[in-house]
């Protein structure tokens, strides 16, 4: 059972998915669920993140709306480092597994003048080997969205073992350095938006699993 937690946080969407099967983006011809089992960081208190199946059935998409990291005159001295960790039940039918092809970031960064700031992030299956992480820097002067894309060869995509029961872990994280900027002066990078509209994209790749052993 979910807790209160996920639940607040639970976009759960059922979707039609046309037929298919073969290795790649073909979906599996039956519904898709995601459950969000447990949110911890400090970048996503309960509430303020969600997950969804995207309408075009070959993606899912995490919104958040207070992931900030900042330095500055109004800043906490542990403001500087947000994270997040998602811990996701995804239900595929019988026969197909998953894994990720490509995931897209986005947000917004305002950087003053000798500041830096990142964002980083890896995602695995529960009880299997983290993939590592992929980092996207930022320098100021720089004030504007940003867009970061990290991509998987096909031949590396890592998918959910067949048969068996892995929650999927997604980490993230923003971090921003004041570095030889005006200390009086805020810099920040976040994924958050008023409208709750920025949201990090998930490609999922599928796959045939193999027949059952009798």
């Amino acid at each position: 059972m979910l807790t209160t937690l996920a639940a607040a946080a639970l976009a759960m969407s059922t979707i039609i998915i046309p037929p298919g099967g073969a290795p790649g983006d073909t979906p599996p011809p039956d519904h898709i669920t995601i459950d969000v089992v447990t949110i911890n960081g400090s970048g996503c208190r309960a509430g303020t993140a969600a997950v969804a199946v995207s309408p075009d059935n070959k993606a899912f998409t995490v919104t958040y709306s207070e992931f900030m990291a900042q330095v500055g005159p109004q800043a906490l001295p542990t403001d500087f480092r947000k994270n997040c960790q998602l811990n996701l039940r995804v239900n595929v039918p019988s026969g197909f597994t998953y894994g990720i092809s490509s995931t897209d970031y986005r947000g917004f960064a305002h950087l003053e003048r000798g500041a830096t700031a990142l964002e980083r992030a890896n995602y695995y299956f529960q009880g299997m080997s983290q993939t590592e992480y992929k980092q996207h820097n930022y320098r100021g002067p720089f004030s504007d969205d940003w867009q970061a894309t990290d991509t998987t060869d096909v031949a590396a995509i890592v998918y959910h073992p067949c048969g068996e029961k892995r929650n999927f872990n997604i980490n993230t994280e923003l971090r921003v350095m004041a570095g030889t900027s005006d200390k009086k002066l805020t810099s920040f990078i976040s994924m958050d938006s008023t409208d709750g509209s920025i949201e990090t994209t998930y490609h999922f790749a599928w796959k045939v699993c193999p027949p059952a052993r009798p």
